[in-house]
């Protein structure tokens, strides 16, 4: 029986703080409290103002998490 390939991630997909939440295993109160210091990844909101709705690149999701990476001391 052939393997079914893998479909094709699409990393311009928008997704919400709790699809981030469940990628990055942060709270979404967490990824709120990163995007309020400027320290979480890049988002955008789809209307103004504080009750705008948030999303995230997927793209951008996986930069941040790759970025975070530090080495641990010897």
């Amino acid at each position: 029986m052939p393997l079914r390939a893998a479909s094709a991630i699409d990393l311009d997909e928008l997704l919400t703080p709790a699809e981030v939440a469940g990628l990055t295993k942060l709270s979404v109160s967490t990824l709120k409290d990163k995007r309020w210091r400027g320290t979480g990844p890049t988002y955008t909101k789809l209307s103004p103002g504080r009750g705008g709705r948030v999303r995230y690149r997927r793209r951008d999701v996986e930069a941040w998490m790759n970025g975070e990476q530090i080495a641990s001391a010897a």
